[in-house]
């Protein structure tokens, strides 16, 4: 305690609200990984979340291995990342983005309601084996569960990393989005990329959707978490995978701090929309974001 402020809680706060936020860059580079090789704000990304959950904690129900069932899982999103992309972005290839858009908020009705015919509508409980308690660190305490998934980020986002700058597939992925044309010129085929990337995608959703239906429960509203992927975007960038991180724990810290220091102001409840004022107050000073392509406005 110095001068009556309490910095141990305020420690505690922070980092509560700092892995809160990797939940939150989770999602965000979902998008991050579409947007920046087609250009399209892929608004499925919360449905591919959803059903992917569902997917893996039905199949565990139903008796299969929790391995078995993460391979099977892991299988189906990247099959359906490559559905994706062969029945709905490759048609609409060099269409407005605003079509492209709408149309991949059709396709997260269709996947919800693909999702309700083969697993039904009721509320599953999903347990990783990781027990949500709190863990003592310097007289700071940190649930272990949001440890966990800070962990699994951190590995994800590594892979990541290793996939782009090391795989030639991952190579080619860094030229389109560089410059798509440059990339067509040289002989890159931009179907296989897309491809990849949806595939990638997929993936990104099953590890969040994973995290996400531990921590509340898998069901239907299970997708509407990307609402709170858009500020993240917003903060750091549509097309880049640190500013989704960063963006991330900014917004998980800010939220935190701003319920627990400014919350009183308000009447309490500013946690739910204090990450979109700072979105909306963020676009009017750098709507490009932190680390994404600076805005050019052409006259």
């Amino acid at each position: 305690m110095t001068d009556g402020f309490d910095w141990l809680f305020f420690t505690e706060v922070l980092v509560g609200g700092l892995l809160s936020g990797v939940m939150y860059a989770l999602v965000a580079i979902g998008f991050v990984l579409i947007y920046k090789t087609s250009g399209v704000l892929n608004f499925a990304q919360g449905a591919m979340l959803l059903f992917s959950a569902l997917t893996f904690v039905s199949l565990v129900e139903r008796g299969v291995p929790f391995a078995l069932s993460l391979v099977a899982t892991l299988l189906v999103m990247a099959l359906l990342g490559l559905a994706i992309e062969r029945t709905v972005l490759r048609p609409l290839t060099n269409r407005p983005p605003i079509t492209l858009f709408m149309a991949t908020l059709g396709l997260s009705y269709v996947i919800e309601g693909a999702a309700q015919l083969l697993w039904g509508t009721q509320v599953h409980a999903l347990d990783l084996g990781i027990e949500d308690l709190p863990f003592d660190v310097g007289g700071v305490f940190v649930s272990q569960f949001d440890l966990f998934a800070a962990a699994t980020a951190a590995t994800l986002v590594a892979a990541l990393i290793a996939f782009f700058r090391w795989t030639r597939v991952g190579l080619g992925f860094r030229a389109v989005a560089d410059d798509t044309y440059a990339a067509l010129a040289v002989g890159l085929k931009l179907p296989v990329i897309w491809a990849s990337v949806w595939t990638a995608a997929g993936v990104v959703a099953l590890v969040a959707g994973l995290l996400w239906g531990a921590r509340l429960g898998v069901q239907f509203s299970l997708s509407l978490v990307v609402l709170k992927a858009l500020p993240v975007l917003v903060l750091g960038g549509f097309d880049s995978i640190l500013g989704a991180i960063v963006g991330g724990l900014l917004i998980g810290a800010g939220e935190k701090l701003a319920e627990v220091y400014l919350g009183e102001y308000f009447g309490g409840g500013i946690e739910s929309w204090f990450a979109y004022f700072v979105a909306l107050a963020f676009l009017l000073v750098r709507p490009g974001g932190l680390f994404g392509k600076p805005v050019v406005e052409r006259y």
